[in-house]
């Protein structure tokens, strides 16, 4: 009997609503917001990337069908987050903040600004 591995979860440090920029793939170079995200996969839908067709059916009598472009998931690992500040791509660190109410904070890497 073959046993399927379990793959944990990774702890990403891009949420929706980022902005990121990609770095491979036909879209190289590309700045755009996340739409949603699939934490489990590892993917996430990028507004104006990944763009593909999609062929739609004609739903009533007399309608036409079309050909939409939407766009389609990729891999978090292919974009890196924008720091809202120096607007540049960077990596991510995470500060804590000692007290009694303590929060996690990610903060840019190249210009150490926190990044909402």
């Amino acid at each position: 009997m073959v046993k399927k591995l379990q793959i944990q979860p990774h702890k990403w440090n891009i949420k929706k609503g980022d902005t990121v920029l990609v770095r491979a793939g036909k879209d190289r170079g590309k700045k755009g917001k996340v739409l949603v995200m699939f934490p489990k996969e590892g993917r996430m839908v990028v507004e104006g990337a990944n763009i593909v067709k999609k062929h739609i059916r004609p739903r009533k009598s007399g309608e036409k069908g079309q050909i939409v472009e939407v766009p389609s998931k990729m891999p978090i690992s292919r974009a890196m987050l924008v720091c809202s500040t120096c607007g540049k791509g960077t990596r991510v660190g995470i500060r804590r903040t000692v007290g009694e109410n303590s929060t996690r904070e990610r903060i840019c890497k190249k210009c150490s600004a926190v990044i909402a």
